[in-house]
């Protein structure tokens, strides 16, 4: 199992990102799977932020504010999280695993806000 996070980068406080989970496991058991995406910022513990059913039914924690929203295309075992409005404190390591956590970390993708 592998998974691989994109999408990530530089974004001045304000933008937007769009970032990409793909999850290279059978069509089958992606689909069993609660997908999330969970945010590590600099010095401190991961943390959820959002988690989404196989039917698409998603679930917020406080941490984003509102400002994410989470995705999935089941025929692509790809999970999306669109960020909006970002602040500085949103900068951090973003990764993608099941909802709780069962598969190997992949290496996540940096988003960066700063002016």
């Amino acid at each position: 199992v592998q998974i691989v996070e994109s999408g990530g980068g530089l974004v001045q406080p304000g933008g937007s990102l769009r970032l990409s989970c793909n999850v290279s496991v059978s069509g089958s058991d992606f689909i069993t799977y609660i997908m999330a995406w969970y945010r590590q910022a600099p010095g401190k513990q991961r943390e959820l932020i959002a988690s989404i059913l196989r039917g698409g039914s998603a679930d917020y924690t406080e941490s984003m504010g509102g400002r994410a929203t989470i995705s999935r295309d089941n025929a692509k075992n790809t999970v999306y999280l669109q960020l909006k409005a970002l602040k500085p404190e949103d900068t951090g390591v973003y990764s993608c695993n099941t909802r709780p956590t069962s598969l190997p970390w992949g290496r996540g993708t940096q988003v960066t806000v700063s002016s």
